[in-house]
């Protein structure tokens, strides 16, 4: 693992474990973790910027930032995350929304969101609702599915185009597995309001898993367990018939995906397909990498996102 970075440090099954935190003084960079407030208040952080000998563009933090709780909502449904917020980084600034893949949490996007944070960029991390049984939003994981998720992240959207200090033509969307998935069709189904996608080895094989599971509706049980959920119906019925490159197909702007060769959970070959279908995509490939960065492929892949996004914003 590079010096004073702290990066997801496992694996991520289909999609996305919670990742541990990392904190102190590494090489100069900062990343302390968050205090919880008494009772009621919201849990807020600030995390000092380095010092400033630092050289390496990861390790360079420009900016403290300030972590918040604060909540969506979609319909009657509270929707939970944290707000990394940049200080001293101007009036409005660029925001990326994280959404964590399958079976995770918030605390998945924490390391990147760091990174991004500490070079001047609004970052939001959530738990979708019914994302996992120990998700911090309401809902049930027997009523989600990529389309609910979708829902939540459009709430989420919105909710952020509100904030005083987002740039609301500078929001970007980047999620892992199925959370890569969710953000590339709401992206197409938003795309005036999506300034760019960034797709960490997105779970496009989950409607493929699904018709291989049940070939119809019919055979759909009510509960069922997968991977290591208990999901509902709701989460294959409507895959059965759902073309997914299609659905995202429609986004006309730059999307960067990211990939390890070696991923046995979504293969490398369903992200080279979504560059085929895309207007203008780029597909990075890291060599030997699974589902999951961690150590030196984790800081390629922040390398390249910051690239993506200083290149993509206004």
């Amino acid at each position: 693992m590079g010096k004073g970075i702290c990066l997801i440090s496992g694996m991520l099954m289909l999609l996305s474990l919670p990742a541990a935190g990392c904190a102190g003084n590494q090489g100069g960079l900062v990343l302390s973790e968050m205090r919880a407030g008494p009772a009621g208040q919201e849990e807020t952080e600030t995390a000092p910027a380095p010092a400033a000998d630092n050289t390496s563009t990861l390790e360079t933090f420009i900016y403290e930032y300030e972590i918040r709780e604060l909540y969506a909502r979609r319909d009657e449904n509270q929707i939970y995350g944290l707000l990394y917020i940049p200080e001293n980084a101007g009036g409005k600034m660029p925001a990326v929304i994280f959404s964590h893949g399958f079976g995770g949490n918030y605390q998945v996007g924490a390391q990147y969101a760091k990174i991004l944070a500490g070079k001047g960029y609004v970052v939001y991390c959530f738990d979708f609702c019914g994302g996992s049984p120990g998700s911090r939003s309401d809902g049930s994981t027997l009523d989600m599915s990529i389309f609910t998720e979708q829902a939540d992240l459009e709430a989420v959207i919105r909710m952020m185009q509100e904030q005083p200090f987002v740039d609301k033509e500078n929001i970007f969307l980047m999620g892992t597995s199925q959370g890569g998935a969710v953000s590339a069709i709401t992206a197409a189904a938003n795309k005036e309001e999506i300034k760019g996608a960034i797709l960490l080895y997105p779970a496009f094989v989950l409607v493929d898993r699904a018709k291989e599971q049940f070939a119809e509706v019919a055979d759909i049980p009510d509960t069922y367990y997968l991977m290591w959920m208990t999901v509902g119906r709701a989460y294959a019925e409507q895959l059965l018939d759902y073309d997914i490159y299609e659905a995202i197909s429609t986004y006309d702007k730059d999307v960067l995906l990211i990939h390890g060769n070696a991923d046995s959970i979504v293969p490398l070959s369903y992200s080279e397909k979504a560059v085929e279908v895309y207007d203008l995509a780029r597909l990075e490939v890291l060599p030997g990498a699974g589902h999951g960065f961690y150590g030196s492929d984790a800081e390629q892949a922040a390398t390249w996102i910051l690239e993506y996004l200083d290149v993509h914003k206004k």
